[in-house]
């Protein structure tokens, strides 16, 4: 499904004095799976594309683009500096994404979540800040329990707490501030709301002669267990309604955001109401069961729109998949867990992937979660 948006601040490169080119150099900043699936992705579209793990060295970033001139700077994860990418896009010939702006929210819970709940009105749970236990606290007795805390940058696994009682607040406080750097010491507060699933939408958003317009994979469903891998399934059925809402939510967030590329916006359904939860734009975690459910999947997705060139979300089959850190695996566990009808592994950098396709969702998480106990030491 194709949304057209027809005001936009972008701007064709012609209109721009650049000239129009569907290819060209791809500097991808930052390591990973992603990184290596989306350098294969741009090299199958006639890009060259030049990988750089570490970006924390703003000069000597500076120099490898003095070195390639590139016409593509892309940030690969979420770690790279907003400075890099802002001093990247300051060159004239070189477009970057995601854009800065786009990067420094990604990176900053209060700025996204104001921009979406405030700026744009998209339907939030009711969420607060704090900058001190004490105001921690205040909010608790404001809003009562149970409240999620989530510190405000940095990883929300290493920092998040359920608070139920008023004895949890100076231990997630705690929690919170421990996780992220010593300057951020601020944090989200969240009422629990009883949903039926959390899901994320793959959003393309592209720029056509008409102007910006967006494109939706099939939601995709998925959860993680304690200590498990992260569990994803495609697609993940919603009713008509939450669909549209999803749909609508997404298109607004994205254009808001700018650039093109893959956007995941993660969403919380409850019946037809879907509310806004977060959104990262370059390809993630999530987003692997595409590598199989997909004609293209969200790498080949992110290279075609930031090229400039034509993509389709269209889902060929349901499947699923489990995603968690690399182990050792033997030459006869790699024979085990590819018996499972329609699977396949991914062994990248430090990432593994089950994933499997079959008739139905069902049968698909049956079939990934099979080769996942062999690929990821399940129950071992």
């Amino acid at each position: 499904m194709t949304e057209p948006l027809q005001e936009s601040t972008d701007h064709p490169r012609a209109e721009r004095g650049l000239p129009e080119r569907p290819s060209g150099t791809v500097v991808l900043l930052g390591a990973g799976a992603a990184g290596q699936e989306l350098a294969l992705a741009f090299e199958r579209l006639g890009a060259v594309p030049v990988s750089v793990a570490d970006c924390t060295d703003a000069d000597a970033v500076a120099a490898l683009l003095d070195e390639h001139r590139p016409d593509y700077v892309v940030a690969v994860s979420a770690d790279v500096s907003q400075d890099v990418l802002t001093s990247a896009a300051e060159r004239e010939s070189v477009e970057v994404f995601p854009t800065p702006r786009a990067t420094r929210l990604g990176a900053d819970r209060e700025g996204l979540r104001k921009l979406a709940g405030d700026e744009l009105g998209l339907p939030t749970v009711p969420f607060w800040f704090a900058s001190s236990p004490e105001e921690l606290a205040a909010v608790a007795g404001h809003a009562g329990f149970p409240l999620v805390v989530t510190p405000l940058t940095g990883t929300v696994s290493d920092g998040q707490s359920v608070l139920t009682r008023p004895d949890d607040v100076a231990p997630a406080w705690r929690r919170a501030f421990a996780a992220g750097p010593a300057w951020a010491n601020r944090v989200m507060v969240e009422t629990v709301v009883d949903i039926d699933d959390e899901i994320t939408l793959l959003t393309v958003r592209t720029t056509e002669p008409s102007g910006p317009a967006v494109q939706f994979c099939e939601p995709i469903g998925h959860r993680r267990s304690d200590g498990g891998p992260l569990e994803t399934w495609q697609p993940q059925e919603l009713s008509p309604a939450a669909l549209d809402a999803a749909r609508s939510i997404a298109a607004r967030i994205v254009h808001a955001l700018g650039g093109r590329g893959l956007f995941a916006v993660e969403l919380l359904i409850r019946g037809d109401e879907v509310y806004f939860a977060n959104v990262r734009a370059q390809p993630s975690d999530v987003g692997m069961v595409t590598l199989r459910s997909q004609r293209l999947s969200q790498f080949e997705l992110h290279a075609r729109a930031i090229l400039g060139l034509a993509v389709d979300t269209i889902m060929i089959s349901p499947a699923a998949a489990e995603v968690g850190p690399r182990r050792a695996l033997s030459g006869s566990a790699l024979v085990e867990a590819l018996t499972v009808p329609e699977s396949d592994v991914r062994l990248v950098d430090g990432t593994s992937v089950a994933v499997a396709t079959a008739p139905d969702v069902v049968r698909a998480r049956d079939r990934a979660h099979r080769v996942s106990t062999v690929v990821h030491g399940l129950g071992s």
